[in-house]
């Protein structure tokens, strides 16, 4: 027995914000932005909140799944935007949708954090301290970037997805997982304004600041290795793989990851270009998408994997119930 993926949903702001729109509050333009990064928009809260995103998502998971939410009895939301310190979001959405068996946390592991909350859940699962599960990425970005730094702002986006795992005798074959914490500054924001009587150190800006080249580097290296780590843990080849369910952060990664693998662009669904990047929602948004376009059957074997932040990666083979 594993733990296998038995729904999914996702929710994305109404407001969409177009290249062209962005072109008119700073220095850039829709060929500059899609010829780098592959996208055309992204949604930006107004009114949304990050709990409500998770919320909305986690209700469409369920009832994609055919579950009540009595009998979820664990939610872990991966995010790096929650919107307090304590309640977690997590308990956020326990309340909202009524799961009132549920143990309920964040984790922090950035655009990562879907897979490090799906690998956390397969492990409650998997050692009887949970039956059914609500894994949960999701981010309010907009509210940590700078909008007058074009290199950043517009690779990002807001929105939420969600999975219902639950114990299965088809689903997660193998995963792998890692972080390089000396490299962590690459790609780093700090939003926490120091009260201690002791230290004046003022407000640091709440905003995120990447290295870009040493991000696409780092996951031109380690994505495909990682990959192929848990291709051969599960006795897969890449071509028993229909699809590479990835972080969507640039097309040029996707594109170059594909080649490294050695195999084609069509077996990498891309939300991208619609949603920019999300960061810990965008592999289940991604896996949402293809999921209600009915491409999915079982016996499918799919990779999800996840890079970024920390840093962090994590790959995972599933097979489709």
């Amino acid at each position: 027995m594993t733990t296998g993926i038995i729904g999914t949903g996702s929710f994305l702001p109404q407001t969409i914000v177009t290249n062209d729109y962005l072109s008119t509050i700073m220095d850039t333009s829709d060929e500059w932005i899609f010829s780098r990064t592959g996208i055309k928009e992204r949604r930006l809260v107004k009114e949304e909140t990050t709990a409500q995103m998770s919320t909305q998502a986690a209700k469409n998971a369920i009832e994609n799944a055919g579950i009540l939410p009595e009998e979820i009895d664990l939610i872990i939301v991966g995010t790096i935007t929650g919107d307090y310190i304590t309640p977690s979001t997590a308990c956020e959405v326990q309340a909202a949708i009524g799961a009132v068996n549920a143990m309920a946390f964040d984790i922090n592991a950035a655009c990562t954090g879907f897979i490090a909350a799906l690998h956390t859940a397969h492990m409650y699962i998997q050692s009887g301290m949970a039956k059914t599960a609500l894994v949960i990425g999701a981010e309010t970005l907009s509210k940590i970037m700078d909008w007058n730094d074009r290199s950043t702002c517009v690779l990002f986006g807001d929105g939420a997805g969600a999975a219902i795992v639950q114990r299965s005798e088809q689903g997660i074959v193998a995963f792998s997982q890692g972080s390089d914490g000396a490299k962590g500054m690459v790609l780093a924001g700090q939003s926490r304004k120091n009260n201690n009587p002791l230290v004046n150190c003022g407000h640091t800006p709440d905003y995120i600041h990447m290295d870009g080249q040493e991000v696409y580097k780092f996951a031109l290296t380690q994505v495909p290795k990682c990959i192929l780590e848990t291709l051969d843990k599960a006795n897969l080849q890449v071509d028993d793989i229909k699809y590479f369910v990835l972080h969507q952060a640039n097309s040029r990664i996707l594109k170059a990851v594909a080649k490294r693998l050695g195999t084609t662009d069509d077996k990498f669904p891309i939300t991208l270009d619609t949603c920019g990047n999300i960061s810990a929602a965008s592999i289940p948004i991604t896996l949402d998408k293809i999921n209600r376009e009915g491409l999915l059957n079982p016996g499918d074997h799919i990779v999800l994997a996840g890079f970024g932040g920390g840093l962090t990666w994590g790959a995972t083979v599933v097979t489709i119930c």
